[in-house]
Order: C-alpha cells, then structure tokens, then sequence
C-alpha cells in the first residue's frame, strides 16, 4: 500500500513539473549575438518573466552556458554588466502571447555561412550548432517536458557580403542550410524561419545579394518572413545598440506571429 502511495506520488510529481516547451531556435553572428547591446540598459524585468524562460546559448570562444539550460538574462561580454540580443524582448512578447518559450542561441560574430558555418556534414558551426540543438532537446525530454519546435530566426549576412563572389553564393548556402535543419534535424519542412541582414552595413550596401538572398526565399516560402533592419538604432557600422535589439527583438515576434 505505502508503495503505491509513493508511486501516485511520483507520478502526480512528474505531471506537475513536466511541461510543454516552444522552442525557438536563434543563430547568426554579432548582432544575434547583441555584440554591442549593453546590459547595463537590459529591459526592466517587473513581472519576473525572465524567471520563466529557459535560455541555452553558445557564443562561440566567447560566452557560454556550459551546454546546459539556465534562465533568461545578460551573457557574459566586454561590458562590466554583459550583454544581451534580441532573444529577450522576442521571448518575453512570446511569454505574454501564453506559448511557453525556451530560447536556445547559437552565434559568432564576424561568421560567414560558407568559411565558418559551412554546409551540413562539413564540421562547421552549424554542425557544432546542431550537435549543441540535440543535446539541448535531449535535456528538457529527460525531465520530461515536451519539446515543439516553434520558429527558426537568423540574424547574419554580413561577412557573406565582403565580396561578389561570396554575395552570389548566398543564396544557395543559406537555403541549403535551412532546408537541412527543417527537414533532416528538426523534421518540420515548413516550420516558421525570419530572417535579418543590416541592410546599412558598409559590406552590404556594396553587395546587396545577400539582403536580396533573404527577400527571395521569403518570397519563394510562405512560411519564411524577412524583417529589415533600417531605422534600428546602432552603435558603430555594424553592431545595434541596446535601444536597437530591444526593437528588433519586438519586430522579429510580430513577424512570426504573422506567420
């Protein structure tokens, strides 16, 4: 009888805590990353939501969360209160729209698809990214929560578009990466995917194929959203301020909300 008491107990346990997780899956280089968002001016917090949100990131040689879940909050960075991307406005405006949000980030500054992500089974980041996505579901399932894959957004094009060459390629080495995580990891083809380039970036003013790269596959995909970069307050040629990923972050929900 005691056993059976412990039993329903356990059981009534795991159904308490065991939950279901939207999952979004952010990637890029430096302004995914929020190289210059300082979180000295991290968006006020009153309602505690943060507390919610479980947060798994990689900034590749940079800051880490040690390949394990923690809660929403600044990562470790050259600010003395560290920074933060656009994951925290975007998760928080997800939270309040009642999905359960969990954030896994995976980013490095100065990347290009083709030299650093590289294509599927290259042993690049995006499969160090995919090995790290794995791992990161493996480790809500063991504690039994249920994983739904939600949306997929990428921040990053700038390096690609130091050169016609690397520009022209663009397209292909985006949209090959992309079906690749939909179809082959994650086994959803349409899932919701917003994408983001700095249309003002120096490098990208002179090679605009690949914010035309993106602008194409939205078009081509009624499951993919573009969502422009122009008028969000910036640093320096290349990194947005802490103003500027707050915005960015609500900008990217509406767009997959739209979706």
């Amino acid at each position: 009888m005691k056993s059976a008491i412990l039993l329903f107990l356990f059981l009534v346990s795991s159904m308490t805590y065991a939950k279901k997780i939207d999952l979004f899956i952010m990637a890029g280089q430096s302004n995914m990353q929020g190289w210059r968002s300082n979180a000295a001016n991290y968006p006020a917090d009153p309602r505690h939501i943060d507390e919610a949100i479980p947060f798994y990131f990689e900034a590749l040689d940079y800051s880490s969360s040690h390949k394990k879940w923690q809660t929403l909050s600044p990562q470790a960075g050259h600010f003395r209160a560290g920074h933060f991307g656009p994951e925290v406005t975007f998760s928080r405006a997800a939270f309040n729209r009642h999905l359960n949000p969990a954030i896994f980030k995976y980013s490095s500054g100065g990347s290009s698809i083709k030299y650093h992500w590289k294509a599927p089974g290259h042993h690049g980041m995006y499969d160090d990214m995919v090995a790290n996505l794995k791992r990161a579901i493996n480790q809500l399932e063991k504690q039994g929560d249920t994983v739904i894959p939600r949306a997929i957004i990428w921040i990053q094009g700038e390096s690609d578009a130091a050169n016609d060459t690397l520009a022209n390629e663009y397209y292909i080495h985006l949209k090959r990466m992309l079906h690749h995580l939909r179809t082959n990891v994650l086994h959803i083809p349409k899932l919701p995917v917003i994408l983001s380039v700095d249309e003002q970036h120096p490098q990208v003013k002179l090679h605009p194929q690949v914010v035309d790269a993106q602008i194409r596959l939205s078009m081509e995909d009624s499951s993919i959203s573009f969502v422009s970069m122009l008028g969000l307050e910036k640093s320096d040629t290349t990194h947005l301020t802490a103003r500027g990923t707050i915005l960015q972050g609500k900008q990217i929900f509406k767009a997959y909300n739209s979706l």
